[in-house]
């Protein structure tokens, strides 16, 4: 059954779904509450949070679809989201509803078995905010908490809705320029809704903010980049950053840094981490004329997430001067180390390298590139600081800076497995043409670089694939295998099962095995563009669900379970090949 359409038949559904809706209520809704985000990990039916645990994993033990039997997985039911495609969104799920977002923050509600749609939000964000948002009208989800679904809207906006009926219970603008966007899901911590922002490129200031999760009232903000020089610094960690910002006037357009996604929690340390982004604009030269690492760009932070206190910082990229965020994916796990357990945190940001840190501490355990560099030969562990080449920093002339752009790996989250002990990194093989721009002033409401992108003589391009997804051992920073694409992948969901869930660049949702990387299913999703799988368990059965699409109005919500028999609904008609998904 495909559902998002006016039929006779669609009606009889809704009105079956309602009745369950009904039954479901008179027997006690479980409400998301503080206990069930610290359990979410050991219950595997429902997916509470963006990663599905505070550790953000994207990882379900679930393992009734598995490495022998994921051939026989079919479509149980798709629903049309009537939004653009482009997605961007990991659904969540609970008391047997599946809760969605489309692009441009548009959030739907809908019964899991079935696909029959409850409720639908439209924040009518205006159309022209388009324009200042990147990369795109697209969100990565919602949060759940306290009987409410928590958005954050395109256009700054934060908006708390009645989780049974979606009626907008309370709104708050979280941005202070009209630049500023908000892409990444929220996250609930303690009470509290932690949300970010995005929009450096077009010059704002970052920060990450808390919000009491009944009132919308703001409980704190930090700030990630220092502000006016001439007024006091809003926090004392910012203290620390002003020695490292030499020259230049950029904080009167912000100077980036911004918290567009990348936050996962430590409830035994009572840690938040939060990623940060790259400089406004990107060129240090232009920015920070003096030099200097610019704290807190490019960074991860352990702030305490009753005060927003800072703990410990680790800068990835010091002095950042080519769109090398540190907001993709951070996951926390428990590692054998040199033969100790370590309390780990790990991410792969757009630098090209896999880090590990002590958790607690902020101390690097490991840096190694998984993807193809020439910015830097390696990192000093005694420092912590890549070692950089002569020419990363395009100074005496053009340099085609290996990876650049989108980066090694960008929002798509990657995943790890406690069972295989890998991470999965949905990669990518880049370069791009630097250049001092000599001729560069800063243009409001519009992308700010402070660089010219000049392709230099005798370039040559990295020599692997467009595309990859690699598992990677963290435990000694090796990888294990490689599978090439033809693109950026989506996200990428690992099982029980023995099986990794990723999007190709080319529209397909492929099951991997975990442990060896064979290629053992795929089902081509009419309309490309696959976001991140998800994966939930219903009266017995497993599903896996992911939302796909790209162009206008081809959003689709595609839900599959062993011998589902539904057959696949039409790609959109006058569609050529699916375009690449947009990096930030």
């Amino acid at each position: 059954m495909m559902h998002g359409f006016r039929t006779t038949g669609a009606c009889l559904v809704a009105a079956l779904a309602l009745a369950s809706w009904h039954a479901l209520a008179q027997q006690g809704t479980r409400l998301v509450d503080d206990a069930a985000l610290k359990t979410a990990a050991s219950k595997p039916d429902e997916w509470l949070t963006y990663g599905r645990d505070y550790a953000e994993t994207h990882f379900t033990p679930l393992k009734q679809i598995d490495d022998k039997n994921v051939g026989r997985l079919g479509l149980a039911w798709s629903f049309a989201t009537q939004t653009d495609g482009g997605f961007e969104d990991t659904p969540l799920v609970s008391n047997g509803v599946i809760y969605g977002m489309g692009s441009w923050s548009v959030v739907f509600a809908l019964d899991a078995r079935t696909g029959a749609e409850k409720w639908r939000w439209d924040p009518k964000v205006d159309r022209g905010f388009g324009s200042h948002a990147c990369c795109g009208p697209n969100s990565r989800g919602v949060a759940l908490y306290d009987g409410k679904v928590y958005v954050g809207v395109l256009d700054g906006r934060l908006t708390a809705l009645d989780q049974e009926t979606g009626k907008e219970l309370w709104t708050v603008k979280t941005t202070e320029d009209d630049y500023q966007s908000i892409t990444g899901a929220p996250r609930v911590v303690k009470g509290k809704i932690i949300i970010g922002n995005g929009g450096a490129e077009f010059g704002v200031r970052g920060y990450v903010s808390a919000y009491d999760a009944r009132t919308g009232k703001m409980a704190w903000r930090f700030y990630t980049v220092p502000g006016d020089p001439s007024k006091p610094v809003e926090n004392p960690a910012l203290t620390k950053t002003l020695d490292t910002w030499k020259g230049g006037d950029c904080w009167k357009v912000g100077c980036g840094g911004t918290v567009w996604d990348a936050l996962a929690y430590d409830p035994d340390a009572d840690l938040l981490y939060v990623g940060t982004g790259n400089g406004a604009p990107w060129n240090r030269e232009v920015r920070s004329p003096g030099g200097g690492d610019n704290l807190y760009l490019s960074s991860i932070l352990a702030l305490k997430p009753d005060s927003g206190t800072l703990v410990w910082y680790y800068q990835t990229t010091p002095g950042e001067s080519w769109d090398f965020t540190a907001t993709q994916s951070l996951i926390l796990a428990d590692l054998p180390i040199n033969g100790r357990t370590r309390k780990v945190i790990m991410q792969a940001p757009k630098n090209g390298f896999f880090y590990v840190l002590d958790r607690l501490k902020g101390e690097l355990l490991s840096a190694r590139p998984f993807t193809d560099i020439n910015w830097a030969t390696g990192v000093d562990m005694k420092t912590g600081r890549p070692i950089e080449t002569d020419n990363a920093r395009y100074v005496k002339g053009p340099e085609l800076v290996w990876v650049a752009g989108g980066g090694a790996h960008s929002w798509q989250p990657m995943a790890y497995s406690p069972q295989t002990r890998l991470a999965y990194i949905p990669g990518a093989n880049s370069a791009f043409a630097f250049a001092q721009d000599p001729n560069y002033k800063y243009q409001r409401g519009r992308q700010n670089f402070g660089a010219a992108f000049t392709r230099p003589q005798n370039a040559q391009n990295p020599p692997g694939p467009p595309g990859f997804l690699v598992a990677w051992d963290p435990a000694t920073n090796k990888e294990r295998w490689r599978i090439p694409n033809t693109g950026r992948p989506g996200g990428v969901l690992a099982t029980g099962g023995n099986l990794v869930f990723n999007g190709s660049a080319d529209g397909k949702l492929v099951a991997y095995s975990a442990d060896k990387g064979e290629k053992l299913w795929e089902l081509p999703l009419n309309g490309g563009g696959v976001s991140t799988p998800m994966s939930y368990q219903l009266d017995g059965k497993q599903y896996v669900s992911v939302l796909a699409g790209r162009g206008t109005g081809s959003g689709r919500l595609y839900t599959l379970v062993l011998d589902g028999k539904e057959p696949l609904p039409a790609a959109p008609a006058g569609r050529g090949p699916p375009a690449p998904p947009p990096t930030q």
